[in-house]
């Protein structure tokens, strides 16, 4: 597996240099490296490496845009991203490009070399603590499935700062009736009874309850 060819891209001299020094270190063949995204996809298409060990945002191109050209291309080179990003949106992107790796910087040198050696065999490999992290998004998220109807309805209203009051006007229904969905929404969302924990988690998720 050590014999697999491997080019890596940061345009953080220091990182690079430490992500090289420890490749080399471990006998990995490194063929070439990149302190931007355009030199990362040229050494691609001119060594067509087994893999690419990249940092996410890089001048010139990104990661993902460096995967994208790959594949648009047909270049084969198995894309392993570096990145502090934690947000489910790059993640999903990074899956939909068939990218191979995804590894959080804090855990680089402690799971890089899990990491090429899964890709290597052609199986993806994605840090523990993304997956832990999307596991807990998931959970978040489903539990809107579990809501009513008027329950997503007075949610929504809530995410734009509607009072109680103003709800009960706006559904013509008792304030009471809205205190005790609000009490059965916090209960199904596994919010802390605290005030304005559901205001806090209507706003974070904003975006799903408009769909």
């Amino acid at each position: 597996m050590i014999n697999q060819s491997i080019i890596t891209a940061d345009d953080h001299p220091l990182l690079l240099k430490g992500l090289n020094d420890f490749l080399l270190e471990k006998e990995y063949n490194i063929i070439g490296s990149g302190s931007n995204g355009r030199e990362a996809y040229n050494l691609i298409a001119k060594k067509n490496p087994d893999i690419a060990i990249l940092d996410i945002q890089m001048p010139y191109l990104s990661g993902l845009e460096i995967a994208k050209k790959c594949r648009t291309n047909g270049l084969s080179t198995k894309i392993v991203l570096i990145t502090l990003h934690k947000e489910k949106e790059l993640y999903e992107k990074a899956q939909e490009l068939n990218i191979f790796g995804y590894v959080l910087k804090e855990f680089a040198l402690e799971e890089i070399e899990n990491c090429i050696n899964t890709v290597s065999v052609g199986k993806p490999y994605f840090s523990p603590k993304i997956k832990e992290l999307l596991a807990k998004d998931s959970i978040d998220d489903g539990s809107l499935d579990g809501l009513t109807p008027s329950e997503k309805k007075i949610l929504k209203l809530i995410a734009n700062d509607k009072t109680n009051k103003e709800i009960a006007s706006l559904l013509f229904i008792s304030y009471r009736t809205v205190e005790k969905h609000r009490s059965n929404i916090i209960n199904k969302l596994n919010l802390e009874p605290k005030t304005n924990s559901l205001l806090i988690w209507a706003k974070e998720h904003h975006d799903r309850l408009l769909q």
